[in-house]
């Protein structure tokens, strides 16, 4: 019988979970992976799209370049050629084989990009005739006017670094160094019974893998939840601020 309240009410799913150390420990790992691997997207999102941004006569390469990053979309080299290459650069079990493998997002670029083209070019050509170099055209021009583009590429990048998981799992060798997502997915798909103690299997013993998951997919959605309201205000804010000087 279906009930509006829960019966049996209780939080032992996520005493199980918070309660160990490794979990604070995933958790300031998750939070240098997104806020170092937010920022390099943010940064070198921005310093691709302006260029690709131009028409061909002010970047004769901008097609060239442009295809070498649909090419990366629709094909890659695989995940041994990937682990491989992470390897060999010596990044492996590190905070940056983490970053860095993802560091230009080209779903983000493409957004961003699009988002130039649509701003007035009469504000740049204003800013070129006074002695504007590309540099602060972009971060005095089109920084300020882009910002419901950055932030919504910005929770792109920080809710693709909360969740991944699988990289963690494959590149990280120690599982002190896991980020929550990777953490959470081995705790209960790997549970080590010859580490515990007789607390530990006694919590284990109550708590059933369907209300354990469901703490995990809360636990994990939720700093997400908490970001996305101070974000919204961008998404809605369309209206391109300032004018041209005549």
């Amino acid at each position: 019988m279906v009930k509006l309240w829960p019966v049996g009410f209780t939080t032992s799913s996520y005493e199980f979970i918070l309660k160990k150390p490794e979990f604070l420990n995933s958790i300031s790992v998750t939070v240098q992976r997104v806020l170092l691997g937010t920022a390099i997207n943010m940064v070198l999102t921005l310093l691709v799209a302006y260029p690709l941004s131009k028409e061909t006569q002010a970047f004769r390469l901008r097609t060239v370049y442009a295809w070498i990053f649909v090419f990366t979309i629709l094909f890659n080299g695989g995940l041994i050629p990937w682990y491989m290459t992470i390897k060999w650069v010596g990044l492996l079990d590190s905070m940056w084989a983490l970053i860095l493998p993802g560091a230009v997002p080209i779903f983000n670029v493409i957004l961003l990009l699009n988002f130039f083209r649509g701003l007035p070019k009469e504000m740049e050509e204003a800013a070129s005739i006074d002695g504007a170099s590309h540099w602060v055209i972009l971060f005095k021009i089109y920084t300020p006017l882009s910002l419901p583009a950055l932030a919504t590429i910005g929770l792109f990048a920080m809710v693709n670094h909360w969740n991944s998981w699988f990289d963690g799992l494959i590149l990280m060798q120690s599982q002190d160094k896991y980020p929550l997502s990777t953490y959470l997915q081995s705790m209960l798909a790997h549970i080590d019974l010859t580490s515990m103690s007789g607390r530990d299997m006694k919590d284990l013993a109550e708590v059933s893998d369907r209300t354990a998951k469901a703490a995990q997919i809360f636990l994990g959605a939720l700093p997400i939840l908490l970001v996305y309201p101070f974000l919204q205000k961008f998404f809605v804010k369309g209206i391109v601020l300032g004018s041209v000087k005549s």
